[in-house]
């Protein structure tokens, strides 16, 4: 085949492939594509083909088969050609896959790990692939650590925005030294360029699993924030408490510095953080959250009893030990917990 020949061979080629409006033409039972990219090989195996022509060929041969998501946001990719079928990933605006088959209005695709089915359209085919490629190229970081921190700011300090699990792959925004500006989902914000690899690469599918193990650790990390500002409330309340040792009790009083008894004591304390509890220890008791007395934490209440009855209460301070208003002898103090024996233990500290 002289060059003459095979440039006109090529010219039909790109031509054929620019008429396919849709996949539906480009992929149907008939194969007309086949006998094109039998043509290609025929063409790309010549060894005097020149550079002109492979420029040509290239695109055609790597990416006939490819498809690019057109949506806003996502789109889902489901296990047969209909909507009532299970969602087993999503593919987002401008992600890529490769076309396997046509089933009516469906194409079966391969995107990352998932393999299933899209509506046609809701995706880019044919020739106008070839005019997005570069487009649609885009840098990732994939994470090379077992779960990384993605944070609001440049900032090993600044508050974490999400969790993503290892071989996660994060849309690169801009790179700046030691830090990498990143997207997931709808979240934008900044990781270690330490923990992530690098390449100019096309985005692909996310499986459901894939997603669930985000969400699962989006969670943890959101149960580990409040389980921290919990303990960290606790703290403050104990601190706070314990500026009052030494002050006077004073029968009915309320007072954290002129005088308090023991309920009017608790009482006052949780009032500085906004936790407002009943007046006397008996309906401090009988509110809250009761807690076994072998998992008390500091700033949980104790009580104690007489002849049966509650009648006095004190905070819980950690280390086995309590703190509150005892006596006009002693007024507020601190003293082991077993100095008497406790009756019960409530939290109002959620």
């Amino acid at each position: 085949m002289n060059k003459k020949v095979r440039k006109i061979a090529v010219c039909c080629a790109v031509g054929s492939l620019a008429l396919m409006g849709r996949a539906k033409t480009a992929y149907a039972a008939g194969e007309p594509v086949a006998g094109i990219t039998v043509l290609i090989n025929d063409i790309s195996e010549d060894p005097k083909m020149n550079a002109e022509i492979n420029n040509i060929l290239h695109p055609i041969k790597k990416y006939g088969n490819m498809a690019i998501a057109d949506v806003n946001n996502y789109v889902n990719i489901r296990s047969q050609a209909n909507t009532n079928s299970k969602i087993l990933g999503k593919l987002y605006s401008k992600g890529t896959a490769t076309i396997l088959e046509e089933e009516g209005d469906w194409l079966k695709i391969k995107s990352g790990s998932v393999t299933g089915y899209i509506k046609a359209e809701f995706l880019i085919t044919g020739s106008k692939v070839y005019e997005m490629i570069e487009e649609v190229k885009t840098k990732l970081a994939t994470v090379n650590a077992n779960k990384l921190n993605i944070r609001t700011k440049a900032d090993k300090n600044s508050s974490i925005l999400t969790q993503v699990p290892n071989g996660d792959k994060l849309k690169v925004i801009e790179e700046s030294g030691e830090w990498i500006k990143v997207s997931t989902g709808n979240k934008v914000g900044y990781v270690s360029a330490d923990y992530v690899d690098i390449k100019t690469d096309f985005q692909e599918a996310i499986s459901i699993e894939e997603e669930q193990e985000r969400i699962r650790l989006e969670k943890e990390r959101q149960q580990k924030e409040e389980s921290k500002a919990v303990s960290s409330l606790r703290q403050q309340i104990v601190n706070y408490a314990k500026q009052f040792i030494g002050n006077p009790y004073v029968w009915g009083g309320t007072s954290l510095t002129r005088g308090a008894d023991c309920s009017g004591f608790t009482q006052s304390v949780f009032k500085k953080f906004g936790i407002y509890i009943p007046r006397t220890s008996r309906s401090q008791a009988g509110s809250g959250k009761r807690v076994s007395l072998d998992k008390i934490q500091p700033g949980d209440l104790i009580f104690y009893t007489k002849n049966g009855r509650i009648n006095h209460v004190v905070i819980y301070i950690g280390n086995g030990k309590v703190l509150g208003a005892a006596s006009k002898e002693e007024g507020i103090v601190i003293k082991n917990l077993n100095y008497r024996k406790p009756y019960k233990a409530v939290s109002y500290i959620n």
